[in-house]
């Protein structure tokens, strides 16, 4: 995929989370795509494949106070893409990253074996080339 491919698919999932659209933003990721909530404090929760992201996200979709904000896409390479948001639910928020790697015109974080530092460290490769 073209970094413009990866741009284009993260910039609709991103508009299905502001449209509160569960079953595009679902359809949108791969099967083996993995979620990580930031709670229960300390260590969040981790969901894995469409159903468990459904079962996670859906409170909040259903929440029509909440609002997710890109406030910058931190690097696109190859089927690589990461993106700081913040996340707002009407009396707080948080602020985060998402790590994706595209394929087939989905999307998928990175998978169990990457870190955070090291997904970003390979995009940074990755661009360089």
């Amino acid at each position: 995929m073209t970094d413009h491919d990866v741009r284009s698919l993260v910039d609709r999932f991103n508009a299905a989370w502001n449209d509160h659209d569960l079953d595009t933003a679902v359809m949108m990721c791969t099967d083996d795509a993995v979620f990580e909530s930031t709670g229960p404090f300390p260590d969040g929760t981790r969901h894995v494949e469409r159903d468990a992201l459904r079962d996670a996200w859906e409170p909040i979709f259903l929440n029509a106070a909440s609002q997710f904000d890109i406030e910058e896409v931190v690097a696109l390479a190859d089927d690589r893409a990461v993106q700081r948001f913040r996340y707002d639910w009407g009396d707080g928020h948080i602020r985060g990253i998402d790590l994706f790697r595209c394929r087939d015109g989905l999307g998928c974080p990175v998978d169990e074996t990457d870190s955070p530092s090291s997904a970003l460290a390979r995009l940074i490769r990755l661009r360089r080339r």
